[in-house]
C-alpha cells in the first residue's frame, strides 16, 4: 500500500518542550514525513509560538505546514501573517475556523466567521501560493446544526479554493469513507486525509474525545476504562485497533494518513512501522 503520512504537533510553551520537540522531530524525520505541521492557539493565542515553531522546522529543511484560524483575527492580521510565511518559503496552509478561548464573547471573534471566509481570503490575498488544507468531520463538527449542514460547510471551503482535507480523529472507518462519498457526491474530487489519533491515555483520550465529537466505541470504551491504571494494556489495545483502522482506511483508498502525535513520537511511529509502507520505513 502507497501514502503519504504527515505529523502533527502544537507549540510548546517552555524551553523543556521546545528541547524535547526537537528530538521527536528527529525521530520522526526517520520515516520520510510529506510534512509535519503546526497548530495554532484558540484565537491565535499561540500565533508567535506557532510561527516561531514553524520558522525552526523550516530552518532545519523539513517540510513544514503551519495552521492559521479566522476566529479572533482581522484581515491585517492575517495578511502579516501570510506575508510572514512566505518570507520562509511557506508553500502550504492548514485554514481553519479556530475556536475562542472560553472566556471571549461572539464581539471578539474577529473578520472570519467561516473556514471558507478565510480560504477565499487566503486565495485573494496570495493566489495560487499556497496549497490549503482543510478540515474535515467524518462524524459531523460539534457544533454544526445537522450533518448536511456540516456537509454544505465542508463544500463551502473547497470551492472557496481549498485543494485537499484533513480529517478529524475517528475510531470508525464507515464514518470516514461514508463521508468521503458524499464529498464526491457532491461532485468535488478533492483528497481527503484521514487524521489518526493513536491510544496511549484513556482519560486523555475520553476527554479529547467528548470535545471534539469523535465516538469512541461502546466497546472500546469500555475495555480501555477497565484497564484503570494499566498503561501498557491500554497502549497494546490502541495500538491493535488504530493500526488495524489505519489498514483499512488505506485498503479502502484513503489517500494519506496524519498522525496527531501530541509531540510524541513513540506510539506513532510504531504505528507507521507496522503499516510498512514504502518509503517510509526506518533506516
Amino acid at each position: 500500500m502507497n501514502a503519504d503520512i504527515s505529523f502533527e504537533f502544537f507549540p510548546p510553551n517552555t524551553a523543556e518542550g521546545e528541547a524535547k520537540l526537537r528530538l521527536v522531530r528527529q525521530e520522526l524525520a526517520q520515516v520520510a514525513p510529506e510534512f509535519f505541521s503546526v497548530t495554532f492557539g484558540a484565537g491565535g493565542a499561540n500565533r508567535d509560538k506557532t510561527f516561531s515553531t514553524v520558522a525552526e522546522i523550516a530552518a532545519e529543511g523539513h517540510a513544514v505546514v503551519p495552521h492559521i484560524a479566522g476566529y479572533g483575527s482581522t484581515s491585517a492580521t492575517i495578511r502579516e501573517l501570510l506575508g510572514r510565511y512566505r518570507s520562509l518559503g511557506i508553500r502550504r496552509l492548514v485554514v481553519l475556523r479556530g475556536d475562542l478561548p472560553s472566556a471571549w464573547g461572539v464581539r471578539h471573534a474577529g473578520e472570519f466567521r467561516f473556514a471558507a471566509d478565510l480560504v477565499a481570503f487566503v486565495r485573494k490575498e496570495t493566489g495560487d501560493w499556497f496549497h490549503i488544507e482543510v478540515a474535515g468531520y467524518p462524524e459531523t463538527h460539534p457544533q454544526a446544526s445537522s450533518p448536511r449542514a456540516d456537509l454544505e460547510a465542508f463544500v463551502a471551503k473547497v470551492r472557496a479554493g481549498a485543494n485537499s482535507a484533513i480529517t478529524q480523529y475517528f475510531f470508525n472507518t464507515d464514518a470516514y469513507f461514508r463521508f468521503r462519498d458524499e464529498v464526491a457526491g457532491m461532485g468535488l474530487a478533492v483528497p481527503i486525509v484521514a487524521g489518526i489519533m493513536p491510544i496511549t491515555n484513556f482519560v486523555q483520550l475520553a476527554r479529547f474525545s467528548d470535545t471534539c465529537g469523535t465516538e469512541i466505541p461502546r466497546w472500546l470504551r469500555l475495555r480501555l476504562a477497565d484497564y484503570g491504571d494499566d498503561q501498557g494494556s491500554i497502549r497494546q489495545l490502541g495500538h491493535e485497533v488504530v493500526a488495524r483502522m489505519c489498514q483499512q482506511l488505506l485498503a479502502g483508498g484513503a489517500p494519506g494518513l496524519h498522525f496527531y502525535t501530541l509531540n510524541r513520537a513513540a506510539p506513532t511511529l510504531a504505528l507507521v512501522d507496522s503499516l510498512s509502507l514504502p518509503g517510509h520505513s526506518r533506516p
